[in-house]
This record gives structure tokens, C-alpha cells and sequence, in this order.
């Protein structure tokens, strides 16, 4: 069995006979989005069948899943592969990204109690990672945050929408050099950009994310050059 064998053996525990191809997707997705299965990587379908305990058919439904989200895709006569994405993709991305939570920040009337309290946990987060110096952490607190940002739309579409965007992200995230250069100045900008959604200043907080954006894609298409050179 492949070396991440074991880091599914606790996974399985997780699962039962009447495990449904979502729940054998989410193991699979975290997996994906935490670096066990990198970028580029073959999935085998024998392999996981035996670490997860799961019929063929159950896998093979999470994985269809999966490429949907445009985590996974099938390459002909060679099978199921962990998606490595391009610079289109990283733009379209963002392009997607400003309509989206952009569009949930220009609808919003007052940030409500409950989504200040999720945007303040995922920056405390945020802080304790970076204080450690565990940078995948920081990235982890930074989507929750967005996810969060997301939800204020108060519409499901939008939020599922915006957890697929950004589990596809990840997979960039993963083969950037440098996690550091690539988290650490949104530690600073997530902050500020609740401290404008906390007084109200709506419109600023949406100009601010328009921004943040600008720059995260610059950087990110940077990093990634250097990365795939």
C-alpha cells in the first residue's frame, strides 16, 4: 500500500458498509486540500478501495464528484489523477471569486453578530498558526474566513459555490515554494478588512476585498510560475 495508507486507516474508522459516495468524497477531499495527495498524483482505485474498505463502485462515484468540483480529472487509458491546475485557472478563479463574495459585501445591510463572531474565530486562527510558523494553517483560517464572507450572502448556492472555488485553490497553495511569502500578508489583510465590516463602512470593506484580491492573484500567479518552472 502507498505510504498514505496509514493516514486513511483512521479514515476508514469514519466509514461503514453503508457508506455513501459524499461521505467517502469528503475523506478523499480533505485529504486532497490538507497535501496528502498532491497535485499531479494517480489515485489507485485498488489502493484506495483497500484503505477505505469501500466497493468500487462508492469510489468511483466520489471520484466523479470530485472531478465535478474540478478537484480530480480523468485522463484517458491512464486514469484518475489529483488536478494540477494552470495560470487560466487561477485567474478564472478570482474572476469568479470578486462576483461572488464581492457581490455577498455590496448586499450586505450590517454584519450580523453570529457571521462577526466566525470572521474574528477564523482570524484568531489565523494569528496562533502564524505564531508557530504553521503556514497551512494560516491558509486553512484564511478560507474559513472567506467562507465566511461567502455565507454573509445568506444564499446556499453561493456558499457551495465559493467551498468548491476555494478547495480548488488549495490545490495551488500546495505547490507554491514558499507557504510563508504566500499567507502572511493576508494575515494583516483579513484583519483589516473585518475591522471595516465590524464599523460598518460596507462599501470600503468591499473596495478593500476588490483589492485584496487584485494583489492575491498577482502574488499567486507569481508564486505558481516559480513553482512549475
Amino acid at each position: 500500500m502507498e505510504e498514505w495508507g496509514a493516514r486513511l486507516a483512521d479514515d476508514r474508522a469514519l466509514l461503514d458498509r453503508g457508506s455513501t459516495a459524499e461521505r467517502v468524497a469528503d475523506i478523499l477531499r480533505q485529504r486532497i486540500t490538507e497535501g496528502v495527495f498532491k497535485p499531479g498524483t494517480r489515485l489507485s482505485e485498488e489502493s484506495l478501495r483497500e484503505a477505505l474498505g469501500v466497493s468500487r463502485n462508492t469510489l468511483r462515484e466520489a471520484f466523479r464528484l470530485l472531478a465535478h468540483e474540478g478537484l480530480l480529472e480523468h485522463q484517458l487509458n491512464r486514469g484518475v489523477f489529483v488536478r494540477l491546475l494552470t495560470s487560466a485557472d487561477i485567474r478564472d478563479l478570482y474572476a469568479i471569486r470578486r462576483i461572488l463574495e464581492c457581490g455577498a459585501l455590496r448586499n450586505l445591510d450590517a454584519l450580523p453578530p453570529e457571521s462577526a463572531g466566525r470572521l474574528r474565530t477564523a482570524i484568531e486562527s489565523a494569528d496562533e498558526a502564524a505564531a508557530r510558523a504553521d503556514w497551512g494553517a494560516v491558509g486553512t483560517a484564511n478560507m474559513r474566513f472567506h467562507q465566511a464572507i461567502a455565507d454573509l450572502s445568506g444564499s446556499r448556492r453561493v456558499a457551495e459555490s465559493v467551498r468548491a472555488l476555494l478547495a480548488e485553490l488549495r490545490l495551488v497553495f500546495l505547490v507554491v515554494a514558499d507557504p510563508r511569502a504566500l499567507h502572511e500578508p493576508y494575515v494583516a489583510g483579513n484583519r483589516a478588512l473585518y475591522e471595516l465590516l465590524a464599523a460598518g463602512d460596507l462599501r470600503a470593506a468591499e473596495e478593500a476585498l476588490q483589492r485584496y484580491f487584485d494583489d492575491a492573484e498577482k502574488q499567486l500567479l507569481a508564486a505558481y510560475a516559480a513553482a512549475n518552472r
